[in-house]
């Protein structure tokens, strides 16, 4: 299995991009393939003792910024190392790729070079966050402000394979967004799309609220681009507020040190769940082979586990099974038609 990384996408590239890399490559048993330029790569290798015996490089000149326009990707940037991953890709010299760079280049370049999954309306965004029983997934993350009802259920549908395929929860329940439990709550997007929902292949919840997100009640969250990165950005602002919190209690005080190195386990597994590294980064659900966007300021570690999910992803066919899954809805309208 063969994943291609930008090396050159991110806040510590090229460094901790060839770092992570390089574990993965060791310890995964995949071979990585890094795009960017080949002689700041060796050189950075080098220089930091790292060996590339099992790392292949597709070299490149350009890098798109995340201050660019998306749409370069495919115009002016069409050679940057986020640009020729795709392409390769697309052309089969990878099974998945991973990139910490622009976001919107990166749903932009992939839509276009890789490519949507037959049938998939848009491509969305699917982050990976911690809850009190297990993970949830938000789905859309932030990659279509504006949506139809179809496009929702597609989500619901690319959520749930992804959950059970890849962290292996059996039939994750889905649950749609919403300021109310009541079917009839929500704008005419939400009611539609939640009598569409009922109708799927999912075992849908009902409707969300935002506050039963971290109770892990739903394992797959779903909703239009704009409340889901709403509600991921709060989401992670209230864990680091509250990581900071605790802190301050366990160091204000001898009696909070005390406590700190009476429950030092605890904390340590709280923080390692509450580690966005730990993930990996957010799938870009609907294109054609796994996507993976890793967080912009990913270190080692974090690129380390974005190729790890991009492997899982390859291994549990997750796109094979939302094609089957795309199928089985498309029949149950034939049958209703």
């Amino acid at each position: 299995m063969k994943i291609i990384v930008d090396a050159f996408g991110g806040d510590n590239a090229p460094l901790e991009v060839i770092k992570g890399a390089a574990e993965a490559a060791e310890k995964l048993g995949v071979e990585v393939v890094l795009t960017g330029n080949e002689k700041i790569i060796k050189d950075t290798a080098a220089e930091n003792g790292i060996s590339l015996d099992k790392i292949s490089i597709i070299h490149t000149e350009s890098v798109i910024d995340i201050h660019e326009e998306p749409t370069e990707v495919i115009k002016s940037k069409s050679d940057c190392s986020m640009a020729v991953g795709l392409k390769a890709l697309a052309e089969g010299q990878g099974d998945a790729f991973v990139s910490a760079g622009s976001t919107g280049a990166l749903v932009v370049g992939a839509t276009f070079i890789a490519k949507r999954l037959k049938g998939i309306k848009r491509a969305a965004l699917a982050p990976i966050l911690p809850a009190d029983k297990g993970y949830v997934m938000i789905i859309d993350g932030g990659a279509n402000v504006d949506c139809r009802p179809e496009m929702l259920v597609q989500f619901g549908i690319m959520g749930s394979c992804y959950m059970e395929r890849v962290l292996g929860v059996k039939s994750p329940k889905v649950g749609l967004i919403n300021v109310g439990a009541e079917d009839t709550k929500g704008r005419d997007l939400d009611i539609e799309a939640y009598h569409m929902l009922e109708k799927a292949p999912v075992d849908f919840y009902g409707n969300l609220e935002a506050r039963d997100i971290p109770t892990g009640v739903c394992q797959v969250a779903v909703s239009d681009g704009f409340t889901g990165n709403v509600a991921l950005k709060l989401y992670e602002g209230m864990g680091m507020f509250f990581a900071h919190m605790l802190k301050g209690m366990f160091k204000g005080s001898l009696g909070g040190k005390i406590a700190y190195l009476l429950m030092k386990k605890e904390v340590a597994a709280f923080k390692k769940k509450i580690d966005y590294s730990e993930i990996g980064g957010a799938v870009l659900m609907g294109i054609s082979k796994p996507v993976i966007k890793a967080h912009g300021s990913s270190d080692a570690k974090a690129f380390y586990n974005a190729i790890r999910q991009a492997r899982d992803c390859v291994q549990g066919d997750v796109i094979g099974e939302i094609s089957r899954s795309l199928e089985q809805l498309k029949a149950k309208e034939q049958v209703k038609e």
